[in-house]
């Protein structure tokens, strides 16, 4: 898919179907992420791709909890992946954030729809969250920069919403 047209049509998708994606997808949309732009070269997010269904049930609900919601923040997507980022960076939140972008546009050009759900920080600022840090071999001043749902849409792609008049000005 060419780049432009790729960003051009990505959307945010909340309906998946529950079959989990390749690890070959998987990988291409990771190692996108790994090529995002990071002040200074310093690499400093971190990506971790969710695949098993209890660690991601439990995600979610610490998700929702704080979120206040009855139903699954991750839109039943059956992956998800978690960027954080090493704070002792001066550019973690715009490194991890990038990161972020790359993986969405990647999982979009490979074939997968994906969302960005909020609220990463507060899951991993728990207890909880610090838990599953430390059993995931992660120590460190790392914090939560998202989590992108991933997987195959339920439904057709939505049409884009017209872009504002005054989006871009130049000076």
């Amino acid at each position: 898919m060419e780049a432009i047209q790729a960003l051009e049509t990505r959307r945010s998708i909340r309906a998946y179907k529950p079959e989990m994606p390749e690890r070959e997808l998987l990988d291409k949309v990771t190692t996108a992420g790994t090529y995002a732009p990071t002040g200074m070269g310093t690499q400093s997010p971190l990506i971790v791709v969710v695949e098993d269904k209890t660690t991601r049930d439990e995600l979610s609900e610490m998700n929702r909890e704080i979120l206040g919601w009855d139903q699954d923040p991750f839109y039943g997507a059956p992956c998800i992946i978690v960027v954080l980022a090493d704070k002792s960076a001066p550019t973690w939140m715009q490194d991890g954030c990038l990161v972020m972008g790359n993986l969405m546009n990647a999982a979009h050009a490979v074939g997968l729809s994906s969302c960005w759900i909020h609220r990463a920080k507060q899951v991993f600022d728990s207890p909880r969250g610090k838990e599953l840090l430390k059993q995931w071999g992660i120590t460190g001043d790392y914090e939560g920069i998202g989590h992108v749902a991933i997987g195959y849409p339920a439904a057709p792609d939505p049409e884009p919403k017209p872009r504002k008049a005054d989006y871009v000005r130049y000076v």
